[in-house]
């Protein structure tokens, strides 16, 4: 299957029963929207960021997954090669699954990105609200056929170089001088402060369907 050859497999095995991440491909976009504001995250700093986001400490294995993967997506969104690809479930799932995957992905971009910058430029705004429009995707079963399959392939080519819009240009920052490592509810700072913090996260949440 090319679940192994793109390591889909190996993510699913790793990161699906982390309760606080919908799917591997939410956690994918999250990385992806991170690293689109950063320099690829150290383990210690993938430590730091997954603990602020309240989800539990990771295998050994599983966080060296995560930092390798943060480095290779970092490469390839600097090299504006257009060869990122999201990590997504290959053509022998069923439809639905595929395109419930591709709208965690896009929402997981859009926090990632959100929590790394804390704020917008008016020329990215576009591309944000396109991922929030695919995170709110619901997949109905008269979709399911060789229209449906076209139309999705047709969204994925479209959304899957959108990182590379909002990574192209962009001088790098380091993990620690964004607001990521910051606890956004826990927080010692004034509860101004904690307010707007946590507004921030709304913002780049995009809605989804119940």
């Amino acid at each position: 299957m090319q679940d192994d050859i793109s390591g889909w497999s190996e993510w699913y095995r790793n990161f699906s029963s982390i309760e606080e991440i919908s799917s591997p491909s939410e956690l994918h976009g999250l990385l992806t929207g991170i690293v689109c504001i950063t320099q690829a995250p150290t383990r210690e700093e993938w430590q730091q960021i997954l603990e602020t986001l309240e989800v539990p400490e990771l295998e050994p294995e599983a966080l060296e997954l995560l930092t390798t993967e943060a480095e290779d997506v970092f490469n390839a969104l600097s090299e504006d090669e257009l060869d990122y690809l999201p990590l997504l479930p290959d053509d022998e799932h069923v439809l639905a699954d595929r395109v419930q995957a591709l709208a965690d992905w896009c929402a997981g971009v859009v926090l990632g990105f959100g929590l790394a910058t804390g704020n917008i430029r008016q020329d990215e705004r576009e591309w944000i609200e396109h991922l929030q429009d695919v995170a709110a995707v619901e997949f109905d079963e008269s979709d399911d056929d060789d229209e449906g399959e076209e139309s999705y392939q047709e969204l994925y080519e479209f959304v899957r170089l959108i990182p590379v819009s909002l990574s192209v240009g962009r001088k790098k920052v380091s993990v620690e001088d964004t607001p990521l490592l910051k606890r956004f509810i826990k927080t010692v700072k004034a509860q101004t402060t904690a307010t707007d913090a946590q507004s921030v996260v709304e913002m780049f949440t995009p809605n989804r369907p119940s």
